[in-house]
């Protein structure tokens, strides 16, 4: 793998691994409110804000994956890296293995480790925000049964750790449960395109990243394929997350 598309996938990664957590206060089971995009994009921000005061801790063990096929080679790598969580800390991470090509883990997986920690200090520049986005109700969908809102989404500026595409707000919690997007910039000559596709689950009354897959098509020729799966939350004591409607 060229060094140029490592450093496109690690960019991709950082697309969504900072400002996508939200929480959640009721079940979605009414019709949704006919809200303008302003006011849907307002209650986000309300219920993301709520969230950051209220979640306290976790901890999780996170999978990455990589696999790039072209040219009749198969090239893939992954790594297990287990992620705490404290309000007032922030994130840590700790690698716990890691397989496959050295390459890809120490130029792609780890460098996207290393993003994330860095996102966590400027979430407003990569928030879903009026700030680096422009939106526009595309109209209603219904993701995991629950009904929720179809956000069309452009970036203000044509930054390469922002995208353009759609997101599934929850009618109910204004949450983003679902997103499918490419970078706004393309962040390698290497790249032709990327398709984002991302999703967060409802965990107690806490909206959490569930998987990630960006799929990357190489300008030379071949696929790459980056997942991440962010496994099972434990909030702990200090940071339970209660059941909806408590």
């Amino acid at each position: 793998m060229r060094p140029g598309l490592a450093r496109a996938l690690t960019s991709i990664v950082f697309l969504l691994l900072a400002g996508l957590v939200a929480r959640g206060d009721s079940d979605a089971a009414a019709a949704p409110a006919k809200l303008s995009e302003a006011e849907i994009v307002e209650q986000m921000a309300r219920h993301n804000q709520a969230r950051t005061e209220e979640l306290k801790h976790y901890k999780s063990v996170r999978h990455y994956k990589v696999e790039y096929r072209g040219f009749s080679t198969t090239v893939d790598a992954g790594m297990e890296v287990e992620v705490e969580y404290n309000q007032a800390t922030g994130k840590s991470f700790k690698i716990v293995s890691q397989s496959g090509s050295k390459f890809i883990c120490d130029k792609v997986l780890k460098r996207a480790v290393d993003s994330e920690r860095e996102a966590g200090q400027d979430k407003s520049s990569t928030a879903l925000t009026p700030a680096n986005y422009k939106f526009h109700l595309a109209g209603n969908d219904t993701v995991g049964g629950r009904p929720a809102y179809i956000l069309e989404v452009e970036p203000v500026a044509e930054s390469k750790f922002l995208y353009r595409g759609k997101i599934w707000v929850d009618t109910a919690d204004f949450a983003v449960s679902k997103i499918e997007a490419e970078p706004a910039k393309n962040p390698s000559f290497w790249i032709s395109r990327t398709l984002i596709r991302f999703s967060s689950t409802k965990t107690g009354r806490y909206w959490l990243p569930e998987k990630n897959r960006s799929e990357t098509k190489v300008r030379i020729g071949g696929t790459a394929v980056l997942t991440i799966d962010y496994g099972k939350y434990d909030f702990g004591p200090e940071g339970e997350a209660p059941a909806a409607g408590r």
